[in-house]
Formats: structure tokens, sequence, C-alpha cells
């Protein structure tokens, strides 16, 4: 493996460490979910394809090498950069979300509205660490499928979630949510 690709699957550990005791906690809360559920199963089994089984068979295996291609070698440098930011801020949400995160669009009984830390400035920042995961995995993994493949996969994702999770979000919330919304980015700092 090349160093990148090593970083690639450190980076991907700390995301499942930073994650685990989170999972842990929530199989103990009540959730209720507004939206089809089956629509979440093939949005993540995609998400999974292009972050994890296309990177490991490109890692492990030369079958995804005819699509390959070329990066001057500070391009990895920056993907490693960019996805220690990604792990920043992947680390810093779970940290302020505590307890109402979830992987798919619910509120659970007693869900708060978290308006602190990360969350002062961006609304979601769960999902500008997947962008800057996504670019930088396409530095990191230069093929198309199991590099550059994630960001494609990610931006369908994230275009059919984001305005049905922020429509969650206001039918749980109401004024207080309009009001957050006003003062903060979605996914990355608003400037004024």
């Amino acid at each position: 493996m090349t160093p990148f690709e090593i970083i690639f699957w450190m980076a991907l550990l700390a995301e499942i460490i930073i994650r685990a005791p989170v999972n842990l906690r929530r199989k103990h809360e009540k959730f209720t979910r507004p939206n089809k559920a089956i629509l979440d199963s093939i949005l993540f089994g995609l998400l999974s394809l292009g972050m994890f089984i296309l990177p490991l068979i490109y890692c492990l295996t030369p079958w995804l090498d005819f699509a390959n291609y070329s990066l001057p070698a500070f391009t990895g440098w920056a993907g490693a950069l960019i996805i220690a930011g990604a792990v920043a801020v992947f680390w810093r949400a779970h940290v302020d979300l505590g307890a109402n995160w979830s992987p798919t669009l619910e509120t659970r009984e007693k869900h708060e509205l978290i308006t602190l830390g990360i969350y002062a400035f961006i609304r979601h920042p769960m999902y500008t660490s997947q962008w800057l995961w996504s670019v930088a995995q396409a530095l990191l993994l230069p093929n198309w499928l199991a590099g550059a493949l994630n960001l494609l996969i990610w931006t369908v994702f994230y275009t059919l979630r984001v305005g049905a999770e922020e429509k969650m979000m206001l039918a749980a919330f109401g004024p207080a949510y309009e009001v957050y919304m006003k003062r903060t980015g979605r996914v990355f700092l608003r400037i004024s």
C-alpha cells in the first residue's frame, strides 16, 4: 500500500472509532422516522460502495487498475490534509451533537436543537466532513472508481438528503430552527 492509501485507511478507522460510542448509546434510544427507510438503505449502500468496498478492492487487488489516473505528488499530501480536516470536523460534530445524532432522518424522544460548538456556525457539519472526505478520497486514491466515484455518490446522497433533513428539523423545532437557519451556513460557514 502507498502512504496515501494508509492515510485513507487510518482516517476511516478514526471515523469508526469516533462513531462507535454513539452507535452503542443509540441502541437504547427510541426514534421516530418520518421518511421511508428503503431510500436510506439504498443511499447508505451506495455510500458503503464508494467509501469502503471499492477502495478496499483498489488497495488489495489490481482489479481496478484500469481506472487509475495520475496526479502530482503534492495532491496526495493535500488530500492528507483535507482528510485530516474531515476527521476533525466529524469528531467535533459528534462531540457537540452527542445523543442527538442519527444516521437516518429521524428524531428521538426529547430531541434537542444543538446550536453550540461547531453547530453555532454550520447546521450540518457531518455533511461538511463528508464533502471534505470525498474530495480527499479522490486525491488520496487516484482511481476513477475507488477515488473519484465517491464524490459523485456523495453528491447524489447530499442532494436527496439535505432538503429532507432541513424539512424534518423545521417540523420538529419550528421558529427556533428558522432563526438558526438565518444565522448559520448549511454546510460551510456563512459569510455575511
